[in-house]
This record gives structure tokens, sequence and C-alpha cells, in this order.
């Protein structure tokens, strides 16, 4: 589920190093890895979003390098610790840009950067679609979030998982489109029969990997809770239907 890792970023600043996401726990090599990178001047920790693959290794790493964490001003979930420096958007981190951009995780933060360069953790990656998890992802919320993007010119996103794009609005047009068109199958096949979550997704996706199945159905749940909260579909024990809409 995250392609060849999590990428961590090193960005070089007065005294030192930021290093925006930590990375996953239990991996020690990768600990000592940035820390010798950064010949252990960090001066700030920086996290996209609270998910154990971006922040897993944040507790070791300050435990042997202290520096402060600038994380969004709500965390996560109880588990995750406050931040030393709460964020909200639009707000400044050295040479970094706050973007709130709530979706695939509620406390979710792109950051913009010199040359209109983006870091756009987990909600826009080039080897995979974000997963939309409810109860604490939204894809209204994604979707809304995928507009702020459009309305930028950024000319190129460092993402969490996987490689630099390059020229990315076409390709966050094309995430948006995707989530829309998944949007009216969704609305298409309950406008033929009722059905279960389970039946929806097996419907729509063809994956092979039971992991990969799983992540499909939490987006197929995603899907429902908006057109739920739009008033387009309704669920009675267990079984979705459309809401038909009267003709005027």
């Amino acid at each position: 589920m995250t392609y060849h890792g999590t990428n961590t970023y090193l960005l070089r600043e007065k005294g030192g190093f930021l290093v925006l996401d930590p990375g996953p726990a239990n991996d020690a090599a990768h600990v000592d890895d940035v820390i010798r990178a950064t010949g252990g001047r960090i001066t700030r920790y920086v996290v996209t979003h609270g998910h154990h693959d971006h922040v897993g290794a944040l507790a070791e790493m300050k435990a042997r390098v202290p520096a402060p964490v600038y994380s969004f001003v709500t965390p996560l979930n109880d588990e995750q610790p406050r931040p030393d420096v709460p964020l909200n958007n639009g707000d400044r981190v050295g040479a970094l840009t706050a973007l709130h951009t709530p979706g695939h995780a509620p406390d979710h933060l792109c950051f913009v950067w010199r040359d209109r360069m983006l870091f756009s953790g987990d909600h826009v990656m080039g080897w995979s679609s974000s997963v939309v998890s409810p109860p604490s992802g939204s894809m209204g919320d994604y979707v809304a979030s995928l507009d702020r993007l459009l309305e930028r010119d950024d000319r190129a996103y460092l993402p969490g998982h996987g490689p630099v794009l390059d020229k990315p609005q076409a390709y966050v047009r094309e995430l948006r489109d995707r989530r829309i068109t998944r949007e009216h199958e969704i609305l298409a096949a309950l406008g033929k029969a009722p059905a279960t979550v389970e039946a929806l997704s097996n419907g729509l996706y063809a994956k092979v990997d039971p992991v990969l199945q799983g992540a499909a159905t939490r987006n197929v749940m995603s899907h429902l809770a908006k057109l739920q909260t739009e008033g387009r579909v309704k669920e009675r024990n267990g079984l979705w239907e459309e809401i038909k809409r009267s003709a005027r």
C-alpha cells in the first residue's frame, strides 16, 4: 500500500535540516540514514498527516535528535502527539507554506515550496490514487481539495510515495474526473437494484489482491457517505439504494 515505501524529504535551512515526514516505525536503518544524512542537525520535523507510515519513526528520531514537531492543529487521533507548533492553512514553516487538503485524512497538509513546487503527501501520488477510507477519510473533502489544487499552477509535486510528478494539473483533473465517474457508476448500479457495499465494490473493481480489494471497498464506502450527505442515496439494513428525484 506504500509502493516502494514512504518518501522522507530533507530540506536544508539555517542551522541544519527540516525533515518532512520522518517515515514508518520499526525501520532502524531508515532512522540511521536520516540522522547520518543530516549530520544530526535536524532543526524541525514537519508532518503531512498522522498515518503511521509517515510518522511512525518520529518518536525514535526525535528521541535521538530533539527538535519541534510541526503538524496540523488537530491531530488525526488521540494516539498522535499534539504538535509542538500547530499549523493551519496558510501558515509558514521556514521556506514552506501549509495548504490544508483534507480528504485522505482530515489533518492532511500539502506544503508549497519554492519555484512552484508542492509536497503533496498522500493527497496526490503518481503510482496510485489515494485511498479515502471513512470515517476519517472524506470523499467530499477529497474532491474539494483536488479542486483547490486545480486553482494553482504548481509545476511539480513531490509526493509521499512514488516519483516526482511534473506538470501535475492534467493528472489532478484526471483523478477528480475518475472520482466523479465512479460516483455515476455507483448511482447507475443502485438505480437497477439496492446493493451492499461489498456487492458494489466487487461489481465496480476487479482486484485480485485482497488488500487492494479492501481499499476499493473503503473508497466505495466513502463515495456512499458523500452521496448520502448530498441526499442522493440512503441505507437500510445494510442495503444502499438511490433516492429518486421527482421530475418537475
